[in-house]
């Protein structure tokens, strides 16, 4: 995991814009957002996606949904509307593989998404 990005944010290795801290998850704003909020959230633990996240250990997925809609009450979207987006494996768009949900708000999200 020494090469692993978001493995870095957790270390503080790298600055990131952290918003939101739990003991095993971490959010922080997406560097190229594609709606007013975007936010990341990730477990504190390297699992390289969704799936494995599944099955890490007893509720580690449930903490990372939790801080995501901590995130979408923080930034003022829960009542309006949130997405919550999980990318999982080259052909869903997964471009760093350590898991991480997305937490997209602020505007009307269309569907499908892309």
């Amino acid at each position: 995991m020494n090469e692993c990005l978001f493995c870095k944010i957790v270390a503080k290795e790298i600055p990131a814009e952290i918003i939101y801290e739990s003991g095993r998850t971490l959010a922080f704003r997406d560097t190229n957002p594609q709606a007013p909020t975007h936010v990341l959230v990730i477990p504190k633990g390297h699992h390289a996606n969704a799936a494995m996240l599944a099955d890490a250990d007893d509720g580690l997925a449930d903490d990372v949904l939790k801080t995501a809609h901590a995130v979408a009450v923080q930034e003022g979207v829960a009542d309006s509307g949130y997405r919550v987006v999980f990318n999982t494996g080259p052909g869903a768009g997964q471009t760093i593989f350590h898991v991480h949900a997305h937490v997209l708000g602020g505007r009307d999200l269309t569907w499908p998404p892309g």
